[in-house]
């Protein structure tokens, strides 16, 4: 895989708000340009109740909370890649503050693949068009005076980005906490070759980059954490660590992917995300459905 094909500036220093959401371990981000008042969100959460299907939006409307206090604008909503473990508030988000939203251009491929698994027909497009922005690897865009770019980072999902800020990098899935280790690779479209490989583009950053985790779930007891360095992941990363070679990481991923249970929101967090945080279409009483694929991931 090729070397990043941008230069970070580590002089921008971006302050970056963290929201921990322990329903889903995930931690979302409000990334503010130091020089202006504007920001951008990565990675928001809907809540969602699956034994009843209930949505609402506590963790969403505390960031909107976050940034009305601050008189903030935001102008980004950014998701590091269509997760299948919590589902996006990015539409709500919009909806009251405005700012577009923002993914890797093979959200098609994930769109295709998942389109098929649940039968979704014609009328869902495959195309990314529910996205303002697709972003292909080195892209750049603006949060206020700040410079942001966008690196291809798959492996965990083809549409994985790793995002990067002045001296703040949201890696998503594709890297934990050092003693956290990487993320699976076994979903369709990922590949643990693939995620070793990009990883080693995160980890060709500058030593000083501040890392941000789009999850943590607190190995062996630990209080959740979700910022490191890149220097910190080389030196102590349990996977990829003190120069770990490809073949070694593939053959424990394998193995170790081979023993993990499928998420608890996978099957309802794909269907939305896919559709970039929207429902499915209401049916003709007007009542939202989602599938369940018997068999079918």
């Amino acid at each position: 895989m090729t070397a990043l094909p941008f230069t970070p500036d580590l002089s921008v220093k971006p302050d970056v708000t963290a929201f921990f959401d322990p329903a889903t371990n995930t931690i979302s981000y409000v990334v503010k340009d130091p020089s202006s008042q504007a920001c951008a969100i990565y990675d928001s959460v809907m809540d969602f109740e699956y034994a009843s299907g209930h949505i609402s939006y506590e963790h969403a409307d505390a960031m909107i909370a976050h940034i009305r206090e601050r008189a903030l604008t935001l102008e980004w909503l950014i998701e590091t890649h269509v997760h299948a473990d919590h589902l996006s508030a990015a539409p709500y988000i919009q909806g009251k503050l405005g700012g577009k939203l923002g993914i890797g251009e093979n959200i098609r491929i994930v769109q295709d693949t998942f389109g098929k698994v649940f039968n979704e027909g014609t009328e869902f497009q495959r195309d990314g068009s529910q996205f303002d922005r697709l972003f292909k690897d080195g892209d750049s865009y603006q949060i206020g005076t700040m410079t942001a770019y966008a690196a291809h980072t798959p492996g965990h999902t083809p549409a994985c980005m790793t995002h990067v800020v002045g001296d703040a990098a949201f890696v998503g899935d594709t890297l934990f906490m050092p003693d956290g280790g990487s993320a699976r690779a076994d979903f369709p479209g990922g590949d643990a070759r693939t995620l070793y490989r990009s990883i080693q583009r995160v980890l060709a950053l500058p030593g000083a980059m501040r890392l941000f985790m789009c999850h943590d779930y607190g190995p062996n007891g630990r209080d959740i954490q979700w910022e490191t360095t890149v220097a910190d992941e080389i030196e102590h990363n349990i996977h990829v660590g003190k120069g770990t070679d490809e073949d070694t990481f593939v053959k424990m991923r394998e193995a170790r992917d081979a023993t993990l249970a499928m998420p608890k929101l996978i099957i309802p967090s794909l269907q939305v995300n896919m559709r970039a945080g929207q429902l499915p279409p209401k049916d003709e009483d007007g009542k939202t459905f989602l599938k369940v694929p018997v068999n079918g991931l």
